[in-house]
Order: structure tokens, then C-alpha cells, then sequence
């Protein structure tokens, strides 16, 4: 076997002799690069491949091979992906040390090849940005956020304009689905679920709703899981380089969503600008780079929690009757539920914990970096080091929970089941910790209350005699479980105008 080349005839042998040197010569690199200084040590972790290091393993759930890793190596573990070193942080303590304790130093962002897509680069999630004018942004996006959640609403007797909102849109979907399910007998209630929580943001940002056939909006939603799945952790074109410029037909398909949606957001703001007058109250949220990395995000969060919510009622009923139980006797049958009502539903309050915590659906964080050099549990972590934060590894942790693979609402009630132990719910980590935590956090909790809440007030659910669900997770940004075709509903009492 041989090549020609410009110098004439290379042997085989001599073509495996560089490659060799080469991978030497990247690893001498490495090693230089990681100087760990005089009385610390580095990170300890599993050994990789030349030039591939562990995306190997990572190829199927890493957030179940980062756990195991994780018993065998420490909270504190370092990976390669390719080239690229990555610290791995798992146990709640060591979490909390490093986003809390320490925001400062692990509050970046690492620059990503997918990350530079999202909004041309100036998403207030995904860009690598924490300077003083990130901060002054997030700042005006959290003040945004909170106008929904303490505004009163002008039209109805709703607490604030996010209960309005979600109410009204819950409210439709009571309807649609019985619609759905007189027309097909059974259906899939993840397509209509997103179109409604998309409504609400809709509504909140752009004062906007749109029909459920609407196909401006079913092009964002419909396509939405793209997104999550190519910005999931551990993407290999991310970290090895030459993949970027090799074809990929879901990087060209997350592009294609981000291009769509900016013009999505685009189109909305030039319609206020040229319809309404007083577009300063618009105008806070759709500042540049908010909604564009809130909205594809938010919503894909929230009901992918209510679709993994409605997986878990149809396989536990016992559950989905002591909530209707719950929601019966506090609430009653006269009237929709409201925000107010949380301390007084603590059953139905423990069970969305438990789907938070059991489905773990955010399994990681959006990946951190490291703002300068700095110590971790007296191991040296250099600045710009990408790190990983397995939340999936701290919702199943036999140190906090026990039977952490056991569905058990009843683990978050006090012994009376009166009251949730807030203790043992903010163990649980769904939306980061510190200062890079989820902005949209109190507002998803909220809408999942509201949503659920008022569909088992009216609705019973249940799948086709004979079909199950299946709840095999599968991988991503957030993990998603396999589509369910077979759901069936009935109305719990005769509809009629609640107040």
C-alpha cells in the first residue's frame, strides 16, 4: 500500500509514523497547557483515545455514563472530547461550591460552534458573554419577566397578566382536546401542548395568540426538538473542530430553526412597531437576544415538564386520583384554579417535583466555563475550561433520595402529607443554580401549576385498552420520551362556565 505524493512514493509505515507524531505532538500540547501549579492537583478522569478522547462513550445517554464515571472518579472529574478537556461536577454539595459559592469564577460560557448560531451569537443564554453588559441585560430581562408575575390584569380577576394568560389558554386546551378526542378516539396530546404554552409566551411578549393551525407557529414548534438536540452536551462538532466543516444534516436543520425564528421574532416587532403606538411595554421583553433564546427554550422546557407530567398520571392513576381528589375538595368544581392555590394543594405540588425530579428532562445545564484560574475541592481548574453540570446525577443521588429510581410524590410531604418540605424540594435541580440560573424558572413553575392543575380538575386521563406509554427517555438538551399516539380523556363533570 502506498500514496504519491508531491516528493514521490509514501509507504504506509511512513504515513503511520507521522499520524503518530502528530497525535504525540497534540498531546505534548495538552500537557503543557494544563501546568497544574505547586500544591494542587489535576482533576482525575477516565483516559481517551488519540485525538477522539471519551466521545466515544458519550455517544448514547452520557448523562447516565457521566454518573458512573462520577462514582468511580469524584464529584470533581475531568473528560476530553477530542482534544478539549472538560470538567465534569456532580454531587449537590460540590455544585452548589462551584455555581454559588463561587459564581465568579464558573459563570462563562464556553464559545461553542452551535452556541454562535443561536441569535448570531448574542443569545443572553447561549453567549459566552458575562461581562458588565450581559449582566445589565439579564438584569432588564429579569425585571421584564417580573412585570408579568406581579402586574395585575386590567380584563379579568386574575392575580397577574401570566395567570390570565395560562388560564385562558388552559381553558382552550380542555376544549381542544375533548374536540380531538370525539373526532380520533385517541390522540396525542404533546402537539397540542406545545402550542398552547407557545401561546402563552406569545401572549406575554408580543400580546399575540395564535390559532393551533397556525402555521408560522407550527413551523417554530414543530421543528423546536432540532434545537435541543444539536445544543445538547457533549455535540461532537463542538469540540472537534474538522466536524464543523463536514456535511450534518442536523446542524444545517438547527440553522435553518434559528434563522427562522429570528425572522419569527423579526416580523412580530415590525407589525407592533406599525400597529401600536405604545410599544414600549413590548419593547422590554423583545430587547435583543431575550426572547430569542427565551422563547424556543421556555417553551420546549415547560411542556416538555407537562408532557412527561401526563406520562406519569396515565401510568401511576392512583396518583392522577388523589390529585383530582386534592384539587376537589380545596378547589372545588365552581371555579379555575389560580396561583394563590399552590400552599393549598401540597399533594399536587409534591407530584410536579417528583416529575422534575424522577424525569430529570433537563438532565445537564447548559454547559459553564471557568472566567479565570481557579481551585475546585484542591483540584486546579485553568480559565476558559468548559465544564458540565449533571443534574441528572444529583436528582438520582442514593446520598439524597431514597429509591431515587422510585416514583414517589409522597417523599416531598411532611408526615401528615399537609404540607411540601421545601428542604427536599430545593435539593432538586432543574434550572442551574447561581448566576447563570434559569431567568424563566418562576414563570415555567407557575404555568406547569396552572396547566396541570386545571386539566385534572376537568379531565380524566387514561391510554387505549391495551397500549402503554413508553417513558424511555430520550437524550438531549431535554429529553424528551417517545410520542404516545393512544391517550384518551374524559370530562370529569358537565362543562360549564367556571369562574
Amino acid at each position: 500500500m502506498s500514496l504519491v505524493g508531491s516528493q514521490g512514493i509514501l509507504s504506509a509505515t511512513e504515513i503511520l509514523i507521522v499520524a503518530a507524531v502528530f497525535c504525540l505532538v497534540c498531546l505534548l500540547i495538552q500537557s503543557f497547557r494544563q501546568h497544574v501549579p505547586k500544591g494542587l492537583k489535576r482533576p482525575p478522569g477516565p483516559r481517551g483515545y488519540p485525538i477522539l478522547g471519551n466521545v466515544l462513550e458519550l455517544r448514547k445517554d452520557p448523562h447516565l455514563v457521566l454518573t458512573k464515571l462520577s462514582q468511580k472518579y469524584g464529584d470533581v472529574m475531568e473528560i476530553r472530547i477530542g482534544t478539549r478537556p472538560v470538567l465534569v461536577l456532580s454531587g449537590l454539595d460540590t455544585i452548589k461550591q462551584a455555581l454559588v459559592k463561587q459564581g465568579e469564577d464558573f459563570m462563562g460560557r464556553p464559545d461553542l460552534h452551535s452556541f454562535r448560531h443561536v441569535t448570531d451569537g448574542q443569545s443572553l443564554a447561549f453567549s459566552p458573554d458575562s461581562g458588565e453588559v450581559w449582566k445589565a441585560r439579564r438584569k432588564l430581562a429579569q425585571n421584564a419577566l417580573k412585570t408579568f408575575s406581579i402586574v395585575p390584569s386590567p380584563t379579568s380577576s386574575s392575580t397577574c397578566l401570566l395567570e390570565e394568560h395560562a388560564s385562558k389558554e388552559a381553558d382552550y386546551l380542555v376544549t381542544k382536546f375533548l374536540q380531538v378526542m370525539e373526532e380520533e378516539k385517541s390522540f396525542d396530546p404533546y402537539r397540542y401542548l406545545v402550542v398552547s404554552v407557545a401561546n402563552v409566551i406569545c401572549a406575554m411578549c408580543f400580546g399575540r395568540r395564535y390559532d393551533h393551525n397556525d402555521q408560522e407557529l407550527l413551523s417554530i414548534v414543530n421543528v423546536g426538538e432540532q434545537f435541543g438536540d444539536v445544543a445538547a452536551n457533549g455535540n461532537p462538532a463542538d469540540f472537534i473542530p474538522v466536524l464543523q466543516y463536514l456535511p450534518s444534516r442536523s446542524m444545517n436543520l438547527f440553522k435553518d430553526f434559528n434563522k427562522r425564528f429570528i425572522r419569527f421574532q423579526q416580523n412580530i416587532v415590525k407589525e407592533h412597531y406599525e400597529t401600536f403606538d405604545k410599544v414600549r411595554a413590548c419593547k422590554t421583553l423583545t430587547a435583543p437576544g431575550l426572547s430569542s433564546h427565551s422563547l424556543p427554550f421556555c417553551f420546549d422546557t415547560i411542556t416538555t415538564a407537562l408532557s412527561w407530567s401526563l406520562m406519569y398520571l396515565v401510568t401511576y392513576p392512583d396518583i392522577q386520583k388523589r390529585i383530582q381528589e386534592e384539587l376537589d375538595q380545596t378547589i372545588g368544581r365552581e371555579r379555575t384554579p389560580r396561583l394563590s392555590d399552590r400552599g393549598t394543594l401540597p399533594y399536587t405540588e409534591a407530584f410536579i417535583l417528583e416529575v422534575f425530579r424522577h424525569s430529570s428532562f433537563l438532565p445537564f445545564t447548559i454547559p459553564h466555563s471557568t472566567t479565570r484560574d481557579t481551585v475546585l475541592n484542591g483540584y486546579y481548574v485553568p480559565k476558559d475550561r468548559c465544564v458540565f453540570i449533571n443534574q441528572w446525577q444529583v436528582n438520582h443521588d442514593e446520598k439524597l433520595w431514597k429509591d431515587p429510581l422510585v416514583f414517589n410524590p409522597e417523599r416531598f410531604l411532611n408526615a401528615e402529607g399537609t404540607e411540601v418540605n421545601k428542604v427536599e424540594g430545593e435539593k432538586i435541580l432543574v434550572f442551574g443554580l447561581g448566576k447563570r440560573r434559569c431567568i424563566g424558572e418562576h414563570i415555567a413553575r407557575w404555568q406547569v401549576f396552572l396547566f396541570l392543575s386545571t386539566l385534572l380538575q376537568r379531565l380524566e386521563f387514561s391510554v387505549r385498552g391495551g397500549k402503554k406509554v413508553d417513558m424511555t427517555p430520550l437524550y438531549g438538551l431535554s429529553m424528551k420520551h417517545k410520542r404516545c399516539e393512544h391517550f384518551q380523556i374524559k370530562l370529569r363533570f358537565p362543562m360549564k362556565s367556571l369562574k
